[in-house]
């Protein structure tokens, strides 16, 4: 399978997850650094403290960026080491170590592309109730502002959000994820604040950066039901709508699911619907990892709801997710249905296997194999009409993987998390190779 020289190829990663040096440089405290501290809240009672010290050894970074040959590469700025308190005084410290970022990545002819929220919201602004508080739409337009002030000049594309319903689901309503709350009429707020938010602030930085490509990034996992029955098919439908159409279908300009209006109603003022019709996008970038399998259990909550456990001869990954690779097929599909206008592309894919270093090597087939398979569904997506423009596969370290701490790799990249040591693996190979040849064997 030929691919063509314009699909770009890349690699994604999120600040949290990678930088450390959480008290270096006058960065304030993040949501995670409080949630990290709850007592069983994360797996090991792990932080991301010093996670992979990319902070110290990003030029490290940078130079297997370049070893792995791609064409972009997608980062976020952590907001706390940008605005520490989240408002007011900009923290020139914490904005200059991305400006240097930027640059290197330019000398390196990798393009920047800049994730302004991957989840590590101030914690000062958690106390006056985060994503919960209306005010937060402007809190976040101001912040994009200032750090496409900054950087907008040499990034040609820069996503406002990464996964804003994951975060609101998990982390508002199952509080799995920080800031660990269990209140769905609060998540159902900070859905429609993330909504508005996207709108809003999509709105002022094409003002600020006319020329600058602005899109958002949501989590869209394919979902199909345990039977081929109507009550399966229904809950397929609730779940869907719950976890991904409520936020893909606002920012399309197609309004809230039916099954949702009641919950978000309340927190819906005049124009804010017609407000939300008119985003402007320039690009939509989809994380993909399993397909889901709904149940009917309408007394239970979407999120139980939503997965039935694979079957003993079902593949997994080391996160227990079914390996879909059609499901990635089926969700760009979907997309460019509701929204054919758009360009797309795959932000993240990839899995979690227990590596294990041998002789110094770590021979990841499995993930050769996952990816192999993920990025041919993509591709075969493209065939069929999709306007997909590039894949990011996540990611390049070993990382803090939230809730799971340190117990699941996803990197293309070992890390020794006692020595900091990188040791690229056979899948960074396979994915260099990939990107060199621009052919898929399959």
């Amino acid at each position: 399978m030929k691919i063509a020289d314009d699909f770009v190829f890349g690699v994604s990663t999120s600040a949290y997850q990678i930088e450390g040096s959480a008290m270096s440089g006058g960065r304030g405290t993040s949501i995670w650094d409080r949630f990290c501290r709850l007592d069983g809240a994360v797996r090991n009672g792990d932080t991301g403290d010093v996670a992979c010290d990319h902070y110290r050894r990003y030029e490290t970074d940078l130079d297997l960026l370049v070893q792995l040959g791609v064409g972009a590469y997608r980062f976020s700025v952590a907001w706390p080491r940008v605005l520490p308190t989240g408002r007011g005084q900009l923290n020139t410290v914490g904005l200059d170590f991305y400006d240097r970022l930027v640059d290197e990545l330019l000398e390196r002819h990798i393009q920047p592309w800049l994730c302004l929220y991957h989840w590590d919201l101030p914690q000062d602004l958690q106390d006056l109730g985060g994503w919960r508080n209306r005010d937060i739409i402007h809190w976040f337009t101001d912040y994009a502002g200032k750090v496409s002030a900054r950087l907008g000049d040499r990034c040609r594309h820069i996503a406002l959000f990464n996964e804003p319903n994951i975060a609101a689901i998990l982390g508002y309503s199952i509080g799995i994820h920080a800031p660990g709350i269990r209140d769905r009429r609060q998540s159902a707020a900070a859905l429609h604040h993330f909504n508005l938010a996207t709108t809003m602030a999509a709105a002022a930085l094409r003002t600020l950066r006319p020329e600058t490509e602005i899109g958002t990034i949501l989590a869209l996992n394919d979902v199909q039901p345990a039977r081929d029955e109507p009550e399966d098919l229904q809950a397929a439908q609730r779940v869907r709508d719950y976890w991904y159409d409520s936020v893909l279908d606002p920012i399309l300009g197609r309004g809230y699911p039916s099954s949702l209006e009641t919950e978000v109603e309340p927190f819906i003022a005049d124009d804010d619907l017609v407000a939300l019709s008119t985003t402007d996008l320039a690009f939509l970038g989809v994380n993909y990892y399993t397909t889901e399998r709904a149940k009917n259990a309408p007394e239970r909550h979407p999120m139980q709801a939503r997965r039935t456990r694979p079957r003993a001869d079902e593949e997994t990954t080391a996160m227990g997710w079914r390996v879909q690779p059609e499901g990635l097929r089926n969700v760009l599909s979907r997309v460019s249905e509701k929204a054919p206008e758009l360009g797309l592309f795959v932000t993240e894919n990839g899995a979690a296997y227990s590596d294990s270093v041998m002789r110094g090597a770590i021979h990841d087939r499995e993930r050769i194999h996952f990816l192999r398979r993920h990025v041919a569904a993509a591709l075969e997506a493209k065939d069929r009409g999709v306007d997909l423009r590039g894949y990011f596969a996540w990611t390049l370290l070993d990382n803090f993987e939230w809730a799971e701490g340190y117990s699941k790799r996803f990197g293309l990249v070992h890390v020794d998390l006692v020595t900091q040591k990188r040791t690229p693996k056979s899948s960074f190979q396979w994915y260099r190779e990939l990107i060199e040849h621009r052919e898929l064997d399959i």
